[in-house]
């Protein structure tokens, strides 16, 4: 690309305004990778040209995607490989989107269901056993037993033989747990959720935070869709 003589070599300054940020933030790309190491002028200061200016502004928008610390740690794979290795990484992001949405949708799906069956009548003969709960929700029986130990889900114990048995409550806990687990949550914003269920029966509360996880899912696939411009200059920079 050709050069104006105006704006290269770029100082750090300079690349900060053209990019949005502060001298120290520039340094720190530099630092951590994102951005090709500068080639220093006679008196010791930085100069960037087209390919630094093309890096951070693939950054800016990697990280207006998926957010600072995935774009930090992938930009130097980015910066440093082949072609062929970059576009397979951005591939990968698409890719990992696309799965967590359908995670998402179906954790949604389970959550409606769960919700529904609730308030179903229970005959203690439809009370489940741990291995028999767990192929129902498609999840191992160790899962159910962690599950148990944070206080999520509450079986019922047999005296005479401590097995474990599900009824009507259990049931719907762990099926609301293996709903908020598969859409990417951990366990203590769960616990939070469970709680609120049990005194408030806020249902709407874990319809919602799924919602609203699956619309921010969305605006990083249009983030990530709107920086391929920049991430397109960048491969075509490692040919």
């Amino acid at each position: 690309m050709a050069q104006n003589p105006q704006e290269y070599p770029l100082t750090t300054a300079g690349i900060g305004r053209l990019v949005g940020y502060s001298t120290q933030q520039v340094r720190d790309l530099e630092r951590l990778r994102i951005i090709p190491p500068a080639e220093r002028a006679a008196n010791g200061y930085r100069r960037y040209g087209d390919r630094h200016l093309v890096a951070a502004r693939a950054y800016r928008s990697l990280a207006a995607a998926l957010g600072p610390v995935p774009a930090r740690r992938l930009m130097p794979t980015l910066v440093g490989s082949t072609v062929d290795v970059a576009a397979e990484q951005i591939d990968d992001l698409h890719a990992a989107l696309a799965r967590e949405r359908s995670r998402v949708r179906e954790a949604l799906r389970g959550l409606e269901v769960a919700i529904e069956e609730s308030g179903a009548v229970f005959a203690d003969d439809d009370a489940l056993t741990i291995g028999e709960l767990a192929q129902a929700l498609d999840v191992r029986a160790s899962a159910l037993r962690h599950w148990e130990r944070e206080g999520l889900i509450h079986p019922l114990r047999s005296p005479a033989s401590a097995a474990r048995t599900y009824g009507a409550r259990a049931i719907t806990e762990a099926r609301i747990v293996a709903a908020l687990r598969a859409g990417g949550y951990g366990i203590p914003p769960i616990a939070r959720i469970l709680e609120q269920l049990r005194t408030q029966a806020l249902t709407a509360d874990a319809q919602r935070i799924l919602a609203e996880r699956l619309a921010d899912l969305s605006r990083r696939s249009v983030a990530l869709l709107a920086a391929a411009g920049e991430l397109h200059a960048l491969l075509d920079g490692l040919r």
